[in-house]
């Protein structure tokens, strides 16, 4: 039976990624991608699952992306009943934030490739098994959900960049985020993000990006990050 899953995307060129794509077809499920900036959230009725990617905004910024407030709307209406989302950078500090976490700058900038481990409880997590337990992240990002979490979240992922690298919900593990962006860690996909984020990632103080060293990288890992995220998405489908 066909999954249908509602894919919220913030920003033209920061699609569903690669790996996204390829473990949806795979596992036949039917991505709907709403353009949240410029096209209204439709009826989720339909759906078996959310996805919320990430993108340039952060969750405190509603007056300079006034799309923000009825996609809050729209996110905290699915979470009321109780159906699977996955969050992605900024949908995983989406999902945090409407559930009582504090979303804040991050201590570093976090881009590029680094190493993550799975704490306890992401070692058990149904849709994290068997995953890598230190594998590697594609990130992206400034922000972060800051500790400590609320007693009802439960970290899944940690890293020396970002102390919540992924969460789930206690009793609740079909409600889960991802500050790394596996999904779109294909060297082409990644390519294209340095080229069209240029501005922001010179803007960075104190952690000059290195294009070539990351696309390196992208080819090093690109096999295991791929294989870690379509056990992700089978194991996510599979709780729909």
């Amino acid at each position: 039976m066909t999954k249908h899953i509602c894919v919220f995307q913030h920003i033209d060129w920061e699609g569903p990624g690669q790996h996204l794509q390829t473990a949806a077809l795979k596992w036949n499920a039917h991505l709907d991608i709403i353009k949240v900036w410029k096209e209204p959230v439709p009826s989720l009725s339909g759906y078996d699952a959310m996805i919320i990617l990430g993108g340039g905004p952060n969750v405190n910024q509603e007056e300079a992306f006034p799309f923000l407030r009825d996609e809050k709307k729209a996110i905290r209406t699915w979470l009321n009943s109780d159906r699977p989302c996955l969050g992605i950078c900024l949908g995983h500090q989406l999902i945090a934030d409407a559930l009582g976490a504090r979303v804040a700058p991050n201590f570093c900038h976090s881009v590029g490739f680094i190493n993550g481990h799975l704490t306890g409880n992401g070692r058990k997590h149904p849709v994290l098994k068997g995953v890598d337990p230190h594998p590697a992240l594609f990130k992206w990002h400034g922000y972060a959900v800051i500790p400590p979490v609320p007693r009802h979240f439960h970290i899944l992922a940690t890293s020396a960049e970002c102390q919540v690298e992924a969460f789930s919900i206690a009793d609740r593990p079909h409600i889960l985020g991802m500050q790394f962006d596996n999904h779109a860690a294909d060297p082409d996909d990644v390519a294209l993000w340095l080229a069209k984020d240029s501005t922001w990632l010179s803007s960075i103080a104190g952690k000059p990006v290195n294009n070539s060293h990351i696309l390196k990288d992208a080819e090093k890992y690109n096999r295991q990050i791929k294989q870690d995220f379509h056990i992700i998405f089978a194991n996510f489908i599979a709780m729909t």
